[in-house]
């Protein structure tokens, strides 16, 4: 699966900073039909985690109400330099992932 995170490249100790990112994910309910009529499987993803330095600052439970190509925002103080981490996991198993790193001064 693809991914891409949108943070601010420096921030500054403090900083109220947003942090945005988009997955590309068909998010299948189990209810629109293939081309032969028969259903496609549920297929969302499920859980998504986000870890700044290692502690986790976000968290989404998502479900089949989540559109395709599900895009987040949040926001997060930047503390100091290190990397913000996203981990998510589909309902077939396949797990995903995407790091950006933030430099932060002063």
């Amino acid at each position: 699966m693809l991914a891409i995170v949108l943070i601010p490249r420096e921030a500054r100790r403090g900083e109220i900073i947003p942090i945005r990112i988009a997955i590309q994910h068909p998010m299948e309910t189990g209810f629109r039909p293939d081309n032969f009529g028969r259903r496609i499987p549920k297929n969302v993803i499920n859980s998504l985690v986000c870890r700044y330095n290692g502690v986790e600052i976000f968290r989404a439970e998502m479900g089949s109400g989540i559109a395709a190509n599900p895009q987040l925002q949040f926001y997060t103080v930047a503390q100091k330099s290190g990397d913000i981490i996203f981990e998510w996991v589909d309902d077939a198993g396949q797990a995903g992932g995407e790091r950006a790193a933030l430099t932060v001064s002063g």
